[in-house]
């Protein structure tokens, strides 16, 4: 499956809340995404690990090296990053499925997929319609906006007390501002569309908990969903 970009790719760089985490978003990501979504349809999606809220299938391998191509040139100059070769531990077709009445503690408020400054993730857009997008969030107890490896200890153990008190967030996706978090950025969930951030900024998915989407790749909430390690 041949993968490319077209000439019309717009690409903003951009920042997240005080502390500054790149934040890259790219608009007309791929020239024919019709295609990735007709690939989506002819596969089996299935639940995957405990904690993602849904259902995922494996992308095109060609995905992967098509990624790489955007990804490269920006290593050190966008995310600080030493150039090197890119592994992919994950890069996924994604579907949310799961009721807002089901989701675990650390399914309802926002998450890090690895404590690395290494680490990227990307989520492709491939829906249409009100299916909600990513946001970013600074934790108010510590203030943390990213959770790295000399942040982790202090932030689970916080997170541990505040779980069992007063500010424990009740059932459902996390919206705008809570009392353990503040909403301090958001990228829209647009067709064709692709956000890249580091894997250790706080972040959520944006789910509508009156209207969760169907699991179907056509109708439903079709994302890819990428992450990125970057070997020196």
């Amino acid at each position: 499956m041949i993968i490319e970009l077209p000439p019309q790719v717009r690409v903003q760089r951009l920042s997240i809340g005080s502390e500054g985490a790149p934040l890259l978003v790219v608009d007309q990501f791929v020239a024919d995404p019709e295609r990735l979504v007709r690939k989506a349809t002819r596969l089996e999606f299935a639940p995957q690990g405990a904690f993602f809220p849904g259902l995922r299938a494996r992308a095109p391998a060609s995905y992967e090296a098509f990624l790489e191509r955007l990804v490269q040139p920006l290593l050190g100059e966008f995310f600080g990053l030493r150039p090197g070769r890119l592994r992919f531990p994950m890069c996924h077709y994604s579907l949310v499925t799961q009721a807002p009445e089901k989701l675990a503690f650390l399914q309802r408020i926002p998450h890090i997929d690895s404590a690395s400054h290494q680490g990227l993730a990307s989520v492709h857009y491939l829906f249409r319609g009100q299916w909600g997008g990513t946001a970013f969030y600074r934790h108010r107890a510590t203030g943390y906006e990213y959770v790295d490896e000399a942040r982790q200890e202090a932030y689970y153990r916080q997170l541990e007390s505040e779980s069992r008190g007063p500010d424990a967030p009740g059932y459902g996706y996390i919206g705008e501002d809570t009392p353990m978090f503040e909403r301090i950025g958001q990228v829209e969930g647009v067709f064709n569309r692709l956000v890249m951030y580091r894997r250790n900024s706080l972040h959520s998915a944006t789910i509508d908990n009156h209207n969760v989407p169907p699991p179907d790749p056509l109708t439903g909430r079709l994302s890819i969903n990428t992450f990125i390690d970057v070997i020196p």
